[in-house]
């Protein structure tokens, strides 16, 4: 840029002295005295004639010299004009057009659109600043996934404990429900009572937060490895916490499974047996094409025929829930949690009851 403006003052300051020394060199058209001294000398010509020759000369003269002018003036402009209209074209093309492209730029980054590189091209002014601008970009694009990472993660996090903290919680509970029937003492069932109401205000408080992280979250994140299919018979144990589960076996393989996720689908189904059956449960395990299959039952009364579709489906609860506490979130997550490791959670009434059955994919 500053090379072409340089050229064109050049060329305009040339232009000017070429002018000056033009006009500086015009010839004044005077008459020629001696020539018409000559002629009435020799008496050969009247003098009226040789006026009117000598007019005649000086009008040729002048227009040849006014023609010759004009034709360098008309040159001169359209050799300027050319010029400052190539420093136009070059302007236009190495100046504004990169300003145009990083005035979009600007917007779309203030509008929080790091996905769309700028081009860069450094042949032109704003060549190294094209390059800067977009190396920020990537940086800011690059903080803002970290961002949004290790806000999920903490969401994630947050939502973990908090279904996994309603485990032990509900264990609290069930012990202090029991301890409160063969207490005798009233201060006793006065500390039974309270520690259990205080039990029920943490559930309750975990459930909001489970509930409140859970709408943030489009996913729980599940990592899957290759398990012996015993730790299964570990998982229902630890959920089975009122011992409620009968003759429970497993036949010997692997499956592909995230144990810390299984143990929460556990806790969710034998929870909810716990919670509206309150019946011994049966669990049997038996191969499915490439599936070992968990069925776990009670012996309560169901769910009746038309809400048996829906009860997978988020927040919903049955008609036979109106008394019990929860959101309708346990089955949900349980049957989300098993298809993110390519099993499945199937749920149906049988003539003794209630049954789940948990689809785990055989590993290899």
């Amino acid at each position: 840029m500053k090379k072409a403006l340089i050229s064109f003052i050049t060329i305009w300051l040339t232009g000017i002295a070429v002018i000056f020394t033009v006009f500086s060199n015009i010839k004044t058209v005077e008459v020629d005295m001696v020539a018409i001294n000559d002629a009435l000398m020799s008496g050969d010509v009247p003098l009226s004639e040789l006026l009117q020759q000598e007019h005649a000369r000086m009008e040729s003269e002048r227009q040849s010299r006014d023609f010759k002018l004009q034709i360098f003036l008309y040159a001169y402009t359209g050799f300027i004009a050319l010029a400052g209209a190539l420093l136009f074209i070059y302007c236009e093309k190495n100046v504004l057009k990169p300003f145009r492209k990083l005035q979009g730029f600007a917007r779309r980054i203030a509008a929080g659109n790091l996905d769309i590189p700028l081009e860069m091209d450094k042949s032109n002014l704003f060549g190294a600043f094209t390059e800067s601008f977009d190396l920020m970009r990537v940086e800011l694009n690059k903080a803002r996934e970290n961002e949004r990472a290790a806000d999920r993660s903490k969401k994630e996090l947050v939502a973990s404990l908090s279904h996994d903290i309603k485990t032990p919680v509900a264990s609290i509970k069930a012990v202090t429900e029991l301890m409160l029937v063969t207490a005798k003492h009233d201060k006793e069932i006065q500390q039974l009572e309270t520690i259990n109401a205080k039990a029920e205000q943490i559930n309750s408080l975990i459930t909001n937060m489970f509930h409140a992280t859970l709408e943030e979250l489009q996913a729980l994140s599940v990592t899957l490895a290759e398990v012996p299919s015993t730790a299964v018979l570990g998982l229902v144990k630890s959920a089975d916490y009122e011992e409620k589960v009968r003759g429970f076996s497993i036949p010997n393989c692997l499956i592909n499974a995230d144990l810390m996720r299984l143990q929460q689908v556990f806790d969710n189904i034998i929870g909810n047996s716990y919670k509206y059956a309150n019946t011994e449960i049966t669990a049997t395990a038996k191969f499915d094409e490439n599936h070992l299959v968990i069925e776990i039952a009670d012996f309560g009364a169901g769910v009746s025929e038309e809400e048996l579709p829906l009860i997978l489906n988020k927040f919903y609860r049955g008609k036979n829930t109106e008394s019990k506490s929860g959101y309708g979130l346990g089955l949900y997550i349980s049957k989300y949690l098993l298809e993110q490791m390519s099993g499945d959670l199937q749920c149906e009434n049988y003539k003794n009851g209630f049954k789940v059955k948990v689809f785990l994919q055989l590993a290899g």
